[in-house]
């Protein structure tokens, strides 16, 4: 029923065996030959590098700036930036949190701005929250203001605003 494989056998191929693939890269002149297309190439593209974690028995004390994704289980006295932040349930943030996706399961005292912004049901947010989009489950704890723009990672935008509500003496 089952065979042995002659991919790795040493012996020469019979001429009945020549339609059979071989694993060798060099044909009989002894030049390598073009990869294959569905060949892996070096070339290729990295994959994505897993996140920076920062563990719950570390404090940091600065701002963090990164285009990768950083997950938080300690505790932060500064900004950050990044691609993905995912806040821990043990984890408090002091500082404005700027990111394409924020995932709140822990404590943040300052401003979130985020294209997709989740406050799960252990999340406690003390500021307000600029978003494109967001979700708030319940049980989740909120004191801010909760404000929609289509562009809430740019800065600027954030005094326009303000000045709509409060009128020119």
């Amino acid at each position: 029923m089952f065979s042995k494989s002659k991919i790795n056998d040493p012996a020469p191929q019979k001429d009945g065996d020549a339609h059979k693939p071989t694993t060798s890269n060099v044909p009989a002149s002894g030049a390598p030959s073009a990869p294959k297309p569905n060949e892996f190439k070096a070339s290729a593209p990295k994959a994505k590098p897993p996140a920076s974690v920062l563990s719950a028995d570390l404090h940091v004390t600065g701002n963090m700036k990164t285009t990768g994704d950083i997950q938080v289980e300690g505790t932060v006295e500064g900004d950050i930036r990044a691609h993905l932040l995912t806040i821990g349930e043990t984890a408090t943030i002091k500082g404005e949190v700027i990111a394409d996706d924020v995932v709140i399961n822990g404590r943040i005292v300052g401003r979130v701005r985020g294209l997709k912004v989740r406050l799960t049901s252990t999340a406690r947010v003390e500021g307000d929250i600029i978003h494109k989009t967001i979700a708030i489950e319940s049980g989740a704890h909120f004191e801010g203001s909760v404000q929609r723009q289509d562009d809430p990672l740019n800065p600027g935008a954030k005094g326009a605003p303000a000045q709509k509500s409060n009128p020119a003496s």
